[in-house]
């Protein structure tokens, strides 16, 4: 008899979604967290992939990922082969899907110069519409919906790995990002600190090409007679809510400073802020997303 507890039964997870959404940076991630993972799978043969129910057989996690190229898709016999999986009681059957406005996925598709699978000899967005259509009826019946369309590829991982990790890490992992209002808000945030009330460096001759990594960037911010006391009281802050978070069961913290560019100011907070933690003893993670971008004064905005 296969023993049906939670513990017990194996996880399978359906990965789908539209093409250049995501789908192959989330199979990544579900690997690199010990899932067996499978891309462009058939359907059709899951019953044969997963096998009979079997004590002896192992009980890795299994990441599927199938989308509108895959041989056979079609979406209403997809749902009617998952539900019958879904009734085995040795399984736990999860269906991901991954969606992305159309703008944002024509914009990758023009970057990478890739043809869109359901546009080969037409428009990209011809492709992205009709695909769009195929998949609306997974996209209502999936368990877990993750929209990428302001996700950078770190923003996806970081979510996959909240959603699917077997485990919590056993600390709170805290993730401090610097980035640039000018070119969106990370979405996965938890706290942001807006550090637009500075003096920016931008404007000053000889820094604007620095960064806040730059010495003379940072004196020039710390010069600043603001920046003191608000950035002792973001510290305050932050130390009483962090142990709170970690109470309430959480696994990662994100805690996001941001400017215009994302080149001076909230990368020279980040830097403070991530080195305060330390002082702390919180080992946090930091991440400059906006730091290679070029200066730009139509970004900054004139004085």
């Amino acid at each position: 008899m296969v023993d049906d507890s939670p513990a017990d039964r194996q996880r399978i997870l359906l990965v789908t979604g539209l093409s250049g959404a995501g789908k192959t940076t989330a199979l990544q991630v579900l690997e690199d967290l010990g899932w067996e993972a499978i891309d462009n799978f058939p359907i059709r043969l899951l019953g044969r992939l997963i096998g009979p129910p079997n004590p002896d057989s192992s009980r890795h996690p299994l990441a599927i990922g199938f989308d509108s190229r895959t041989r056979g898709f079609v979406p209403n016999d997809i749902m009617e082969k998952v539900k019958d999986i879904a009734k085995r009681r040795d399984l736990v059957v999860t269906t991901l899907f991954l969606d992305c406005n159309s703008s944002e996925l024509e914009r990758r598709y023009n970057e990478t110069r890739r043809r869109h699978p359901m546009a080969i000899d037409r428009p990209v967005h011809i492709g992205i519409k009709a695909e769009r259509e195929l998949l609306e009826p997974l996209r209502r019946w999936a368990d877990v919906v993750i929209d990428t369309s302001n996700f950078s590829s770190n923003d996806l991982q970081h979510a996959i790995r909240a959603q699917f990790a077997d485990s919590a890490p056993q600390e709170m992992a805290v993730i401090v990002t610097s980035f640039g209002f000018a070119r969106g808000t990370p979405p996965l945030a938890d706290l942001v600190f807006d550090m637009r009330f500075l003096d920016n460096p931008h404007w000053v001759p000889g820094l604007r090409e620095q960064t806040g990594l730059d010495a003379a960037v940072g004196e020039h911010i710390e010069r600043d007679g603001s920046f003191a006391p608000v950035f002792a009281q973001i510290r305050d802050l932050v130390l009483t809510l962090l142990p709170r978070y970690e109470a309430q069961g959480k696994s990662y913290v994100n805690i996001a400073f941001g400017c215009t560019g994302g080149r001076h100011r909230s990368v020279y907070a980040a830097q403070r802020f991530a080195q305060a933690l330390h002082d702390e003893g919180f080992s946090p993670t930091v991440i400059h997303r906006n730091l290679g971008s070029r200066a730009a004064d139509e970004i900054e905005g004139r004085q």
